[in-house]
């Protein structure tokens, strides 16, 4: 029903900012619930982000509060998350993924979500 594309990755020093996007194919992104995962080498696959429909909800993973911001332009089929005070803890492959379902909480499963982007690279420096 969708494929997903991301972008906007890149190397940062500590205390600098990126915004990724995640650019969906057709005409049915705002039939979808979005979220963003991250997995840094040796982890596993760690809920960062996520947004409802039209936007009327949000959540994100404890490390994410204060600095990192999700959004979605339905008219351009396209999600965002915008990352302010990057640290090197944060170096890792950024995902984003859709869910057809609603989902809640500050820890939500990458097992809960039905389609998958290739990935973009985030590299913070100390």
């Amino acid at each position: 029903q969708v494929q997903l594309v991301e972008s906007g990755g890149g190397l940062v020093q500590a205390g600098g900012s990126l915004r990724l996007s995640c650019a969906a194919s057709g005409r049915t992104f705002g039939n979808y619930y979005m979220g963003w995962f991250r997995q840094a080498p040796g982890k596993e696959r760690q809920f960062v982000a996520s947004i409802s429909r039209s936007s009327g909800s949000t959540y994100s993973a404890n490390f994410a509060k204060g600095r990192f911001t999700i959004s979605r332009d339905n008219a351009k089929n396209t999600l965002y998350l915008q990352m302010n005070s990057l640290k090197p803890e944060d170096t890792a492959l950024y995902y984003c993924a859709a869910s057809r379902y609603y989902r809640t909480g500050s820890d939500q499963a990458p097992s809960d979500y039905d389609y998958w982007g290739q990935g973009t690279q985030v590299t913070v420096s100390s």
